[in-house]
């Protein structure tokens, strides 16, 4: 696959990451739920590091700060996850 293509499917994944994001802060505003804000948060954190890798080189994903927020994101929904099915009167 050329570097155009990964560039512009890296594009495409964080818009996309960046909508799902968007639903899931709808979905925050009308319940409160801190699960929906983490969701939010995680899906925005994944749309920067697909934003930051088709800016600099699509093929440098061993960018340990791109690394370093794709696990942010990761433990953010997976805490809340944990903590949803902790709390279940959430």
């Amino acid at each position: 696959m050329t570097s155009q293509a990964v560039v512009f499917l890296q594009g495409i994944c964080a818009v996309a990451a960046w909508a799902v994001g968007l639903f899931f802060l709808r979905f925050w505003r009308e319940s409160r739920d801190q699960f929906f804000a983490y969701f939010a948060i995680g899906f925005w954190l994944m749309a920067t590091t697909w934003a930051l890798l088709g800016l600099e080189s699509p093929t440098a994903e061993n960018r340990p700060y791109i690394y370093g927020l794709r696990l942010l994101a990761f433990l953010l929904i997976i805490a809340a996850i944990v903590d949803k099915n902790r709390n279940p009167q959430h």
